[in-house]
């Protein structure tokens, strides 16, 4: 007689449903991701632009690096650096004064390292979401998910309607599963109604979290006057940090490409006068001029770039942990676990850790009902 193999859904290919999943799938478990992006990574995610001369730009939008000093995460990477998944970036950071326009609090050579993806921090999480054992399936966000009593089991439909399949337990690692966000963006109620997981609902009600837009550029010369690759702002509303995406091991340095950050302030104020929809390309054209024009205002001799693109993270980043002891939230009795940053702390390292834990309380309840 055949093995019967649990089949388990993961909402979300960020880092921490796509370790998830990996954890899963290594335990015996067949998995199902299911993402409505075009591909995996979420904040990991890199974006793929044309420039005007047909030339192929790649950036990292979102998490610009990570560290960590888990040694559970630690093991992790230490596969993916053996795999040529993960690279150390090896560059001192700082600060910029916009009171004194001057760069300040440099760092220590080697007090913490830095990791990325290789040849780009969505490398992790494409790997892990296409191991032995995980199907991925994009463009195919989950619209509703039903619990079947008399089958003890879940129930998933896609967004536009269709059936996407019936699984013993589901890990959803999109906190806008469950948070009214997800009804001011699309208009419709959070897929997860959080009657059916009583004990997790109020953690679940509302997430608070950061606004960011990210300004994209691509220099045709190195900004030479910059002297560090990596740095925070102080003393200004309009930039958080800026980091020179071309600099990561294992990318193209065919032109230099840096990633601004906006500050939360900055983007609050242009989402409460836009709205949570999807911005307008005037929108986005604004913001991009407002970022790099502060960048400029650095006086550093900053030249036009010859690319030049915004995007928004409208609701990404968490600004608070609502499980930093469980490390994820677990209803045993419906086998449906909540994994993400916003479980442990804001970072990749948080992510990580949310997802192993779901995974090990998903694999221990499955497969005790075989």
């Amino acid at each position: 007689m055949a093995r019967v193999v649990p089949k388990v859904a993961v909402l979300g290919s960020g880092i921490s449903g796509a370790v998830c999943a990996s954890t899963l799938a290594r335990n015996g478990v067949s998995v199902t991701i299911f993402d409505s992006a075009r591909g995996p990574g979420g904040r990991m995610s890199q974006r793929r632009e044309i420039a005007d001369d047909g030339n192929e730009l790649l950036f990292d939008h979102g998490a610009p690096y990570f560290t960590t000093s888990n040694t559970d995460v630690l093991g992790l990477i230490s596969d993916w650096e053996a795999r040529g998944l993960v690279a150390e970036w090896k560059q001192n950071f700082g600060s910029f004064d916009f009171v004194s326009k001057k760069f300040v609090d440099f760092e220590k050579e080697g007090l913490s390292k830095k990791y990325v993806g290789v040849p780009g921090m969505n490398s992790i999480c494409s790997a892990l979401c296409h191991e032995p054992g995980v199907e991925t399936k994009f463009g195919a966000g989950a619209g509703r998910l039903d619990w079947l009593e008399d089958k003890d089991s879940w129930s998933l439909t896609g967004l536009d309607g269709q059936p996407l399949g019936h699984f013993m337990g589901v890990v959803a690692s999109d906190k806008n599963i469950v948070s009214p966000r997800f009804t001011n963006v699309t208009g419709r109620p959070p897929p997860l109604d959080l009657s059916l997981v009583p004990e997790l609902a109020l953690k679940l009600k509302e997430i608070p979290v950061s606004s960011c837009f990210a300004l994209m550029l691509a220099f045709e010369e190195p900004l030479s006057l910059i002297p560090i690759k990596g740095f925070t702002f102080t003393n200004s509303e309009v930039l958080s940090r800026a980091f020179c995406n071309s600099s990561k091991p294992g990318r193209s340095t065919i032109s230099e490409q840096w990633v601004l950050h906006s500050t939360d302030k900055y983007a609050k104020g242009v989402i409460a006068q836009s709205g949570l929809q999807k911005p307008s390309n005037s929108v986005l054209n604004k913001v991009a001029d407002d970022l790099f024009q502060e960048f400029q205002d650095m006086g550093l001799n900053i030249p036009p770039p010859f690319f030049k693109k915004a995007h928004r993270w409208g609701s990404a980043f968490p600004a608070a942990s609502i499980a930093r002891e469980e490390k994820c939230l677990w209803d045993g009795k419906k086998r449906v676990a909540i994994c993400g940053d916003f479980c442990v702390g804001p970072n990749v390292e948080g992510a990580v850790l949310s997802g192993l834990a779901a995974a090990s309380k998903v694999t221990e309840s499955v497969m005790s009902c075989l």
